[in-house]
């Protein structure tokens, strides 16, 4: 029985060593089997971030899956920009109210910023201790354990991987680091694929935009029509908030607005832009689309203008046509939105390009029409000449070779007004015909005759008719802008007072420019002037007319109302 009994723990050893065997053998396939199943998890996020073509919903499914990968509590991903900061940061595993409460998103200093600085994997057992580590903002969550790998798009670091907060372990190891880069590689491949697709769905909305456009200019629709379609069109295809086209003023520094549409577009109508805004200059002298990612720290601007008000990042090209920039078109997007890329904006200048075209061919067709217009004008003047004058003149000297065989002496009288009417009337034809042919030019914004026409017609109102009106001599030409300027303030107070006091059921005026004076007479049939009118409207008249070194005469006429003559001498503009 002492025998057995001594020999009883030497039986059990192979046993205690089997179960220690055993349990060794059941670890290494657990790890196996976690192995495994973490090498499916990871070919799923591949195959996962592969499927999508959506640049935004690539990029919100890697940081996803990255998460889920190497068990960590929160994940961003953040999009590293041209200035070399973070453009963009999506975060998974805070809240929307907790981000609100944070604040702005980071964008790209402490160890976030150490990644773009070095692209190179990074963990960390506690994020506090190292050098680079800013510290948290307010509301922040905590967070001690970190590892972030960078994204490459070919060789192009296109942004990072943030982890932190590992589940169940103090910190990430080597495995959760190889886990991720490999995902970082597909992730890479995936919004590589998203670029593309996105710069071919681009390319396809731009091609359908020039192609409306080209249809707008064939079919002859309105040059404002079409640059309104045009920035409309580019304003929707690069997602902006605000779109204006400017033009240039001819012998001038300065663009005048044609259009604005979107964001402040009421008070952007109203903006002339200065060609010493140094924004404005470099894109008109530009020979590709012109970005500044915040026009607010642009030193190029003027800080006061209120172009500017409200947008942040702004993209302008410049309109050329015949070789020179004639405008610009300015697209801008809002405070705090990303920035446009060179991708968005790289099409502009073919598009602006149609914007020019547009604004070229608004001017050939005003020109077109102008020159109708002035050949019509000189057709009717040269009939009136050829045919109307010389009919009146033979009339008149066929009456006046009469006159001496007609003895009755009231026959004879008629016959002679008859004359002079004609001769009057012929005086008036002729002044029509000059008026044809010099109106319509530079100067028909800005002629005399022509705004004497709209004051007499403007009258019309207050008078209950239209007063008759007859111009002689060359007042378009001839009379300067200053004198032109009071001539028709006397016009317009001559036809005021007929209207309020002489109650006057016909009123004729008259312009004359004549031996050196240019004679305004505006005579009514009214009542006469009333004694206790009040006169410092005709006092301003004297003042006028003095002032030119002419005089001012009113009185009433003997068959009834008022005769008002303002008189003043006049140098020829041209002289």
């Amino acid at each position: 029985m002492s025998g057995e009994g001594r020999g009883l723990p030497d039986q059990h050893l192979p046993k205690l060593r089997l179960d220690e065997l055993l349990d060794e053998v059941q670890a290494r396939i657990d790890a196996a089997r976690g192995t495994q199943e973490r090498v499916h998890r990871l070919l799923e996020a591949v195959l996962s971030v592969g499927r999508e073509l959506d640049l935004p919903q690539v990029l919100r499914s890697i940081t996803e899956a990255a998460v889920v990968l190497v068990d960590a509590e929160y994940g961003a991903l953040g999009v590293i920009g041209d200035d070399r900061m973070l453009s963009e940061f999506l975060t998974v595993g805070i809240s929307e109210e907790g981000r609100v409460r944070i604040g702005a998103l980071p964008s790209g200093h402490g160890i976030l910023g150490e990644l773009i600085r070095d692209p190179r994997p990074l963990r960390l057992a506690e994020i506090s201790e190292h050098p680079a580590s800013h510290g948290f903002p307010a509301h922040h969550p905590p967070m001690h354990s970190f590892l972030g790998v960078p994204i490459r798009v070919r060789d192009q670091v296109f942004g990072n991987l943030y982890l932190t907060q590992k589940r169940g372990a103090a910190e990430f190891d080597a495995e959760d680091e190889a886990v991720l880069s490999t995902l970082a590689v597909a992730a890479g491949v995936a919004v590589e694929n998203a670029r593309l697709y996105e710069e071919a769905r681009l390319r396809e909305r731009w091609l359908r935009a020039s192609s409306q456009v080209t249809s707008a200019l064939l079919s002859g629709a309105p040059s404002a029509d079409v640059l309104e379609l045009i920035v409309e069109r580019a304003r929707g295809i690069v997602s902006a908030d605000a779109g204006m086209i400017a033009e240039r003023v001819a012998g001038e520094d300065v663009l005048r607005p044609l259009l604005a549409v979107g964001l402040g577009a009421e008070r952007r109508r109203g903006l002339v832009m200065s060609g010493q805004d140094g924004f404005v200059a470099a894109v008109l002298s530009a020979a590709e689309p012109l970005v500044s990612p915040d026009v607010r720290q642009d030193p190029r601007i003027d800080p006061d203008s209120a172009l500017w008000t409200g947008l942040g990042s702004v993209v302008g090209v410049p309109l050329v046509a015949s070789g020179k920039s004639i405008g610009v078109l300015v697209l801008g997007r809002t405070v705090g939105r990303t920035p446009f890329t060179d991708t968005e904006a790289g099409p502009l200048l073919g598009f602006a390009g149609q914007a020019a075209l547009a604004l070229e061919l608004a001017e050939r067709r005003r020109d077109a029409e102008r020159l109708a217009l002035l050949q019509d004008r000189d057709r009717i003047a040269r009939d009136l000449h050829d045919l109307a004058i010389q009919r009146l003149f033979a009339a008149g000297m066929t009456l006046q070779s009469t006159q001496r065989f007609v003895e009755h002496p009231e026959a004879a009288e008629r016959l002679s007004r008859t004359v002079d009417d004609l001769d009057e009337t012929i005086k008036i034809i002729r002044s029509t015909i000059f008026g044809l042919r010099t109106s319509g030019g530079a100067n028909e914004a800005a002629g005399l005759r022509r705004r004497a026409c709209e004051a007499v017609k403007a009258s019309a109102t207050s008078l209950g008719f239209t007063p008759a009106l007859r111009v002689e001599g060359h007042v378009d030409t001839d009379v300067p802008g200053d004198v032109a300027d009071h001539a028709i303030a006397v016009l317009g107070e001559a036809l005021s007072n007929a209207a309020r006091h002489s109650g006057a059921c016909s009123v004729d005026v008259r312009l004359a420019l004549a031996g050196g004076e240019l004679t305004l007479t505006v005579t009514d049939d009214g009542c006469g002037m009333p004694e206790n009118a009040v006169r410092s409207g005709l006092r301003n008249l004297e003042e006028r007319a003095v002032a030119l070194g002419g005089t001012l005469t009113v009185g009433e006429r003997v068959e009834g109302g008022t005769r008002l003559v303002w008189c003043v001498p006049v140098r020829s503009a041209g002289a």
